[in-house]
């Protein structure tokens, strides 16, 4: 039986048990994280939390909706036994009629029929690091192979440990200044979500520098699960200039090679960083972006509106 939960109903031992024990567990799923992504999230859980699916819930203008909040790539049904196409639609069928709008992107191993419902897939990029880091970089393409070479030739410099708002304040101020969707809450957010994955020892921070010395890139990993998430990074000119990312991933990879550890690159349908990613030897995946639009016209143009406004 699946039961609709409300925030204040959720018994959170046992959901992040659920999640610890799932198969298709993931750090995104546990409670504490979706606190911070989304502050008053529901739940629809089966039994006594053999399934649950977190609804990530907003409401704007009168509307609510389920959204994909910032800094966590893929939601979805999470189970600790067999996960079938019949069950994922049991619980796509259970999302409580109030949500009119629906648009979240389900994990990969969740799989829907694509007559009953409106998916598209999305682009991930996943590497396995049990093998050692010679046979890991002998799949590197020869641009990301050069690139290394290129950065440690510059004097790029690779160190761990590095404040978390250093590397915000070099996204920001470059590729950030882009990215207007993101705004002074959504950094805060992501700035708190670091700390406490740094706090539960569920992050590992690295930074490049310049030969300088000076800090030109980073990214935060976190990991749970037996997979390892590149959540974020940030590069200025002078990273861009001299290949300091290529750099700062070979040695992640080197440093957790020969581990049971999935490597997950956090993909993107962005032809650029998907080649990027691939470059390392990666396996492209998939994930579904599920939308459930039963608005009327007049509601479906304030959702338009809304997701402009988005925040």
């Amino acid at each position: 039986m699946i039961k609709h939960l409300t925030y204040q109903e959720i018994n959170k031992s046992k959901w992040d048990e659920c999640i610890k024990k799932s198969f298709n567990g993931i750090i995104y799923g546990y409670s504490w994280y979706l606190d911070i992504v989304c502050k008053h999230w529901e739940a629809l859980v089966e039994n006594d939390y053999e399934r649950v699916f977190p609804l990530t819930t907003g409401k704007k203008f009168g509307i609510n909706y389920l959204y994909q909040p910032f800094f966590t790539q893929q939601l979805g049904v999470f189970s600790k036994n067999i996960l079938t196409v019949n069950i994922v639609s049991k619980f796509l069928g259970s999302i409580p009629d109030k949500y009119k709008f629906v648009e979240i992107f389900i994990n990969s191993l969740n799989k829907v029929d694509p007559e009953k419902f409106n998916v598209t897939p999305q682009l991930n990029h996943e590497l396995d690091l049990i093998n050692s880091y010679k046979n890991i970089s002998k799949k590197y393409s020869k641009n990301t192979k050069r690139n290394i070479k290129k950065a440690k030739e510059s004097g790029i410099t690779i160190a761990q440990n590095i404040k978390p708002d250093e590397i915000i304040k070099i996204f920001r101020e470059n590729r950030g200044k882009d990215i207007h969707t993101l705004r002074l809450k959504d950094y805060l957010v992501l700035k708190r979500l670091i700390y406490t994955c740094l706090y539960k020892g569920a992050a590992q921070i690295y930074g490049a520098y310049t030969k300088e010395n000076e800090l030109c890139a980073g990214a935060v990993f976190i990991k749970s699960n037996k997979k390892v998430i590149f959540l974020f990074s940030g590069t200025n000119a002078e990273a861009r200039k001299f290949s300091a990312m290529s750099l700062l991933i070979d040695r992640f990879i080197e440093e957790n090679s020969e581990s049971h550890l999935t490597f997950d690159f956090d993909g993107s349908n962005n032809p650029g960083l998907a080649r990027f990613y691939k470059s390392f030897g990666s396996n492209e995946s998939t994930y579904l972006k599920l939308e459930i639009n039963n608005l009327s016209w007049l509601a479906s143009n304030s959702v338009k509106l809304m997701k402009r406004l988005r925040g």
